[in-house]
C-alpha cells in the first residue's frame, strides 16, 4: 500500500486547472451528445474546432458539416476549422471499393457555400496502419465537449443503431485555450498538415519529411497552462496528451493512476488488449487488495463484427481475437473473480456497439479519454485525456449515474468458463485464429490493432 500512497502524491502534484462542478456535465446516450453537439454550434459566436478521427460522408456526416458551413455563413468572422485523420479521410471503408473517402464530401461543400471553412488532414505516420489522429474534444468558445466518438450515423445514433461512448460538457475557458493553443500552434503550424477540401492535394511521399518534424513534435508535446490552486468547493483538471512508446506523459500518468487505487478501480475499454505496463498495474491492484472493476464490449458489440449469416471477412477476426484475450486473463484471475475482488462485466444490447473507455479510481479520480487502453494507443496514435480530481467528491451522483448507466447493459461474468472457447467459434474464425497462432503472428496482431 506504500507504493499506492507515493503514486497517489505524485498524481496530485500534477498541474491542475480549477473547475466549478457545475459547469461540468455528463450525457448519458449518443441521441444527447448530437443534439447537445448541434446547440452548441449554432449558439458559437468565436471559435469551433472539431478533432475527430474522421467525419464520414453519411446523413451524420452531412448534418454536422451542413451545421458548421451554416454557421459560418451567419457569422462569418467566426473562426470554423475541422481537424481528421489525413489517411482515413483519402480512403474508403475497410474491405469498400477503391474511393477517394469522405474528401469528396469536404470538397463538395467547400464548393457550395461563399463563406468556406477549413477540413485539416493530420498525418501521424506516413501510413495510416502505423498511427493516426485519435486526439479528442470539440472546442467551441469556452466549451469543451470531450468523447471518444468519431462523426458518423452509428457515433450519433441517427438511425436505429448507436456506438456506446462517454459524453463530457466542460465549460472552463482556460482549458478550452489550453486545447485550442495545442491545437493551432502545433497542428496548423505543420507543413504536414494540409486542406482536405482542395481538389489537388499533396501526395503522402512528398510529405515524408514534414510528418516526421511533425511526429517529433507530437512526441514532445503538452497541453500548457497555468495551475492553479483547487477551493473546497472546486474540481481540478489536469489535460494530458500522448505520442509514442518512449516519454510518453499520457501512458506514464495512466499507469500511475492506477498504481495509485487504494480502494476500488474500474477501467473501461472496447478492445480487451492491455499494453504490458497496464496489466501489470491491474495484477498489482489485486494483489494488493482493490476491488477491481473491468467494463469490456462482448465479441458481438465490437465495431468490427460481423455475424456468421454473413460473408466472412479475415477484419471480422477481430472481435475474436480480443475474446481470446478476455478470456485468458480471467481465467489466469479465477480466484478473484471467485472472491468477488474482481468483476469483469461484458457490454451487449441489441445490435448496438460498444467504445467506450475510461478509468475510475477510488471516487476521487476519474479519467475521461479516447485512448483505448491498448498497444496501439500506447506506440502508435496520437492520443489525450483530462484527468478529474475530485477529491471532495462533489461530482459523485453524476460519477455514479454515469457508471450505472455504463452497467445497464452488462452481464457479470462467473468464471472465465462463461467466455467462449476457440474450439466453440465459427470454423472459418477458428481456423484464422489457429493459423495466426501457428505463425505466431497473434503477439504483432495486438500490438497495431
Amino acid at each position: 500500500m506504500d507504493s499506492a500512497i507515493a503514486n497517489r502524491q505524485h498524481i496530485d502534484q500534477l498541474p491542475r486547472i480549477a473547475h466549478k462542478p457545475e459547469n461540468l456535465e455528463t450525457l448519458f446516450d449518443a441521441s444527447s451528445f448530437r443534439k447537445r453537439l448541434y446547440q452548441e454550434i449554432d449558439s458559437a459566436h468565436h471559435r469551433i474546432y472539431i478533432v475527430a478521427l474522421y467525419l464520414q460522408d453519411d446523413e451524420a456526416g452531412r448534418g454536422i458539416l451542413t451545421a458548421l458551413y451554416e454557421a459560418k455563413q451567419r457569422n462569418p468572422i467566426l473562426d470554423i476549422k475541422v481537424f481528421v485523420d489525413w489517411h482515413r479521410a483519402q480512403r474508403g471503408l475497410i474491405g469498400a471499393s477503391q474511393s477517394d473517402g469522405n474528401a469528396a464530401l469536404y470538397r463538395e461543400y467547400a464548393e457550395k457555400y461563399q463563406h468556406p471553412i477549413e477540413v485539416l488532414g493530420v498525418p501521424v505516420r506516413n501510413r495510416e496502419v502505423f498511427g493516426v489522429l485519435h486526439l479528442k474534444g470539440f472546442i467551441i468558445d469556452d466549451t469543451v465537449i470531450y468523447s471518444g466518438a468519431s462523426l458518423n450515423d452509428v457515433y450519433l445514433a441517427q438511425h436505429d443503431r448507436y456506438r456506446y461512448d462517454r459524453y463530457h460538457v466542460i465549460k472552463n475557458s482556460k482549458l478550452a485555450n489550453s486545447m485550442a493553443q495545442f491545437i493551432t500552434e502545433t497542428l496548423v503550424e505543420s507543413d504536414a498538415v494540409n486542406c482536405l477540401n482542395q481538389a489537388v492535394r499533396p501526395d503522402t511521399k512528398s510529405l515524408k519529411s514534414a510528418i516526421k518534424d511533425l511526429r517529433v513534435e507530437l512526441q514532445q508535446a503538452s497541453y500548457h497552462y497555468t495551475s492553479e490552486v483547487i477551493a473546497a468547493d472546486e474540481v481540478g483538471l489536469t489535460p494530458l496528451i500522448g505520442l509514442g512508446k518512449r516519454r510518453n506523459q499520457l501512458n506514464q500518468d495512466i499507469c500511475t493512476l492506477i498504481a495509485s487505487a487504494q480502494n476500488t478501480l474500474t477501467v473501461c475499454t472496447p478492445y480487451f488488449n492491455f499494453p504490458r505496463s497496464v496489466s501489470k498495474e491491474v495484477i498489482k491492484a489485486l494483489k494488493r487488495g482493490v476491488k477491481v472493476t473491468i467494463v469490456v464490449g462482448d465479441k458481438t458489440a465490437n465495431d468490427f463484427y460481423i455475424p456468421p449469416s454473413e460473408p466472412f471477412k479475415t477484419i471480422a477476426g477481430l472481435p475474436y481475437l480480443y475474446e481470446v484475450n478476455l478470456r485468458n486473463f480471467a481465467k489466469s484471475n479465477e480466484a478473484a473473480i471467485a472472491s468477488r475482488q474482481l468483476a469483469i462485466h461484458l457490454w451487449k444490447h441489441d445490435n448496438n456497439s460498444f467504445h467506450l473507455k475510461g478509468i475510475w479510481v477510488d471516487d476521487q479520480y476519474m479519467l475521461i479519454t479516447g485512448n483505448n487502453l491498448n498497444p496501439r494507443a500506447w506506440k502508435l496514435d496520437l492520443e489525450n485525456a483530462i484527468l478529474i480530481h475530485d477529491k471532495n467528491q462533489l461530482l459523485a451522483q453524476q460519477t455514479q449515474q454515469e457508471i450505472d448507466c455504463i452497467l445497464t447493459h452488462t452481464i457479470l461474468i462467473g468464471s472465465y468458463k462463461q467466455i467462449e472457447k476457440i474450439d466453440s467459434y465459427p470454423i472459418k474464425v477458428n481456423k484464422l485464429i489457429k493459423r495466426i497462432r501457428r505463425v505466431k503472428a497473434d503477439h504483432i496482431l495486438n500490438q497495431i490493432l
